[in-house]
């Protein structure tokens, strides 16, 4: 039997990602069951989706889309322009591949597939990262015959949907399989060894590297290795290599992040939806610093759903650069005890089986069975 998706997530990687993941679940179940699977996505060719698509192996259809202003100016007129212009193009997208369903997992660029994909009856499914639903997807929700969250207790956000329901958020099987002693050996770390593992996400984080340059210089800390994925973004204002304590790793991109995270004393993070399913399956002892700039402010509602467990510590970039992390920081470094704890109670937030869930409930709503 065979099932098609057309699959939208765009803007930034914790839309793309997730988006991927769940194509890559769909391909790999459905093939098991002897099915098979046809799966394009649509986007923005010059987004970040016009990257990551197309080297996960997958086609992306480019369409118009352009965002919506929080407040109304003429920039609305120019964002009604391109929604208009994104439907006719998702429209014959639509009319030539005829899907089973479309699956959007947040952005202003799924808007277009899935305004056009309700009209003409298409089942509309929906996955949502955060703990604070974007302001697209709560849009389009009323117009979903699933709603998927990666956290719980959203039912009443997307009330207007047919079907709510918690799945998680779809983590690398990397992250499932890491384990800490085999990370700690993977890293050539000694059993006395402290590590304090460092990223502000695929573009970097200044607040962060700021921190990790002056926490590795301070003599109490000169025992404890640093380790520091500076980011894209930050390799500019990094540049200066002078001056960088012996005990500090920088490197612009981490190759295997699920071993660092896993075999860190402690993570310093954002606390985007992924790194935090990433935090959450692994069980590792994290401090997350949310982006202050992030859509409604939705990584603080994330980092404080393991904070609310007892499962982090939460610093706001404010307080960081106040100087309030550095003494909890070394006081945690004291406190093994602490830092298992942190570990065992971010667990409590880890769906481990997110990707069977997804398929389950994607498979519920499209099953050609009978």
């Amino acid at each position: 039997m065979e099932y098609r998706f057309i699959v939208s997530g765009g803007g930034t990687s914790g839309h793309i990602n997730p988006a991927i993941t769940i194509a890559d679940t769909l391909k790999r179940r459905l093939a098991e069951r002897g099915d098979t699977c046809e799966i394009v996505f649509t986007g923005r060719q010059e987004g970040l989706e016009g990257e990551l698509v197309p080297k996960a192996g997958y086609k992306l259809i480019p369409i118009t889309a352009k965002p919506f202003p929080m407040k109304p100016d003429k920039r609305a007129f120019e964002a009604n322009k391109a929604i208009m212009q994104g439907r006719r193009e998702c429209r014959k997208i639509i009319k030539e591949f005829n899907p089973d369903a479309v699956i959007g997992t947040g952005g202003y660029v799924c808007a277009p597939l899935l305004i056009e994909a309700h009209i003409h009856k298409i089942p509309v499914l929906i996955h949502e990262a955060n703990a604070f639903p974007g302001r697209a997807n709560r849009l389009l929700s009323r117009r979903a015959a699933l709603v998927m969250t990666g956290f719980p207790g959203l039912e009443k956000t997307f009330r207007t949907a047919r079907k709510v329901v918690c799945t998680g958020n779809p983590v690398r099987k990397a992250v499932l399989d890491a384990g800490y002693e085999q990370s700690r050996k993977n890293l050539g770390l000694s059993d006395d060894e402290l590590l304090v593992f460092a990223m502000g996400g695929s573009l970097g984080a200044k607040t962060i590297n700021d921190f990790i340059r002056q926490a590795a210089g301070d003599p109490e800390l000169s025992d404890v290795k640093f380790v520091l994925s500076t980011g894209k973004q930050q390799t500019d204002h990094d540049a200066d290599k002078t001056d960088i304590p012996a005990n500090l790793d920088m490197r612009e991109y981490i190759e295997n992040p699920s071993d660092y995270l896993c075999g860190a004393d402690i993570a310093i993070t954002r606390a985007g939806a992924v790194t935090c399913a990433e935090v959450a399956c692994i069980g590792a002892c994290s401090i997350m610093i949310p982006y202050p700039f992030a859509a409604q402010d939705h990584q603080t509602f994330n980092a404080r759903s393991f904070f609310d467990v007892g499962g982090n510590m939460m610093f706001s970039d404010q307080e960081v650069k106040d100087g309030k992390l550095l003494p909890a920081l070394k006081e945690l470094l004291k406190d093994k005890q602490k830092r298992m704890s942190m570990r065992e109670n971010a667990k409590k937030l880890a769906v481990r089986d997110c990707d069977d869930r997804i398929f389950e409930e994607i498979m519920g709503v499209v099953s050609k069975d009978g």
